[in-house]
């Protein structure tokens, strides 16, 4: 197999860490052109559609790429800004803030850089760049704060597809979660009180995740059980009882049983009992996105005031607050024993590498 190029070695340089950032990923631009490639990848993915090979094929390249390109660009174009994809413009802030945050906490020379897992910028792309810079040594963090096979998994796999073509392999660690951080929930608990000090108390707090099909969770996926962890831990934060939330799915994709309660059916029947007001957030994205943006702020809106409600308030992820970005550096900074810093095990290696490269 061939390898990939690498930066030349050189004896005398010390040990180098970088962070690597994962999302989902984001179209080029909100038109169909650009929809079908990111679409196409997004979707030939076996971690996110756990169908034969060859029955799946023709699915999606006789019907669904001919037909959903349109309607998705359709829905990204109501959410697009002048920044372009909310997705990649809150993720280019993100690692812009945390790496300052991390220079603030002492790891100046840390290199903190993202990807996307589908379309731009590519996970191999950006390991190369980070290559070039001098890091040997990744904390790969999925944006992700429950672990699911068709997120996290799928963005380690491609991690480790790119690691396998290089000669000289880098040391990795990888954070698999943080739905339970204390960071994590105290920042969405944080946010969350700001706005009800401001905007007063909902009847109803729901809690929407990105749904997966209820098969992963016979199969051993851990996401439905954290995506309750974190709805519990939230709710005790805030000091809510169990009537005054909901946690719910969103994102159905195809005819197959997914996680339960589906967000629209909860928005249906709260509509319907005419419940004044409504309060929706995400905790499942560290950043606002297509799913957020549109289907929870807009669509999900649309089904609970037709159905009836009162008032409905969708609150907007962590994105760039100040606590979510605590957050994300504390979950960092737990992988990086020993990697930054005036370390003796590193600082004793680099003068041997020095002493070695004088000899020769």
């Amino acid at each position: 197999m061939p390898y990939l190029a690498e930066p030349e070695f050189r004896h005398d340089e010390n040990a180098r860490a970088g962070v690597l950032l994962i999302n989902l990923g984001t179209p080029d631009a909100p038109t169909a052109k650009a929809l079908r490639p990111y679409l196409k990848e997004f979707l030939s993915d076996a971690r996110v559609i756990e169908i034969p090979k060859a029955v799946w094929w023709f699915v999606l390249n006789g019907i669904i790429l001919n037909v959903r390109p349109k309607k998705s660009a359709e829905k990204y174009a109501a959410v697009w800004s002048a920044e372009g994809s909310p997705l990649l413009a809150h993720t280019q802030k993100q690692t812009k803030l945390l790496k300052g945050l991390l220079g603030e906490r002492g790891h100046g020379d840390l290199v903190v850089d993202f990807a996307m897992r589908y379309g731009n910028p590519s996970i191999e792309g950006v390991i190369r760049k980070m290559r070039a810079q001098g890091v040997d040594r990744f904390v790969v963090l999925p944006l992700y704060p429950q672990y699911a096979a068709s997120s996290s998994g799928t963005a380690l796999d491609q991690v480790f597809r790119t690691l396998m073509k290089l000669r000289n392999m880098p040391e990795v660690r990888t954070v698999r979660h943080f739905h339970d951080h204390p960071g994590y929930i105290a920042a969405l608990a944080g946010q969350i009180r700001a706005y009800w000090q401001a905007h007063g108390r909902p009847d109803k707090l729901v809690m929407s995740f990105h749904g997966v099909p209820r098969f992963t969770l016979t199969k051993g996926d851990p996401y439905h059980c954290e995506c309750q962890a974190t709805g519990r831990l939230l709710a005790e934060a805030l000091g809510l009882s169990k009537d005054d939330y909901a946690v719910c799915f969103q994102s159905r994709f195809g005819r197959a049983e997914w996680l339960k309660p589906y967000a629209v059916d909860i928005f249906r029947e709260l509509g319907r009992a005419k419940t004044r007001r409504i309060d929706v957030v995400c905790p499942g994205f560290m950043s606002d996105c297509l799913e957020t943006l549109e289907e929870i702020a807009i669509e999900g809106k649309e089904v609970f005031l037709t159905a009836g409600g009162g008032k409905y308030r969708y609150l907007p992820c962590l994105n760039e607050s100040p606590d979510g970005i605590a957050a994300l550096a504390d979950v960092v900074e737990a992988q990086l024993g020993g990697w930054t810093g005036d370390n003796p095990d590193v600082s004793a290696r680099s003068a041997r590498a020095r002493a070695l490269g004088a000899s020769r």
